[in-house]
């Protein structure tokens, strides 16, 4: 879908699939500054970072800020469903505004070509691997990764990268 990790420049040059399995070109999201976010509605960090992702979606919406969620069912299968179940479950649970995805992988030999991308650009406490759902990924408004934050980081405490990359044009 889109380029490949090897060839794109920034995540503006992916496509990707929506919870209705819709291709949707990165591109549209040119000038905001992006939290790209592996998710699964049974893990145990579920209920902190879904709701804490609502929070900084409602404070930050009206800005050039928006939230991509992308379900993996890669750790103990915790993303059971469909794509648009699962943005169901979000939209239901947590009053979520923000899309949700397809799911992907975000390790192994089919890892998702916006995930090589995203791992290329930043490492983790794994290597380039990601350790478990909720790694954030956020990206300035010219596509460019500006860190990446594991399971533990919980979104609220990042509000100030984002407040940064926001002023930043």
């Amino acid at each position: 879908m889109g380029a490949s990790s090897s060839k794109a420049k920034s995540v503006h040059d992916f496509t990707v699939k929506d919870s209705k399995n819709k291709e949707v070109d990165l591109s549209i999201y040119k000038g905001k500054v992006l939290l790209i976010v592996n998710v699964a509605p049974k893990c145990s960090w579920a209920n902190s970072n879904y709701s804490e992702l609502t929070e900084l979606y409602d404070r930050y919406k009206d800005t050039d800020f928006e939230i991509l969620a992308f379900p993996c069912n890669q750790f103990l299968k915790q993303a059971p469903g469909t794509g648009e179940q699962l943005q169901n479950y979000a939209c239901e649970k947590f009053q979520a505004e923000y899309p949700v995805f397809q799911k992907v992988l975000v390790n192994g030999k089919n890892t998702a070509p916006i995930y090589k991308f995203l791992k290329a650009r930043t490492r983790g406490f794994m290597g380039s691997s990601i350790k478990w759902n909720f790694t954030k990924f956020l990206i300035d408004k010219e596509g460019n990764v500006l860190q990446r934050y594991g399971t533990t980081t919980s979104p609220l405490s990042i509000e100030g990268d984002i407040k940064k990359a926001l002023r930043q044009s």
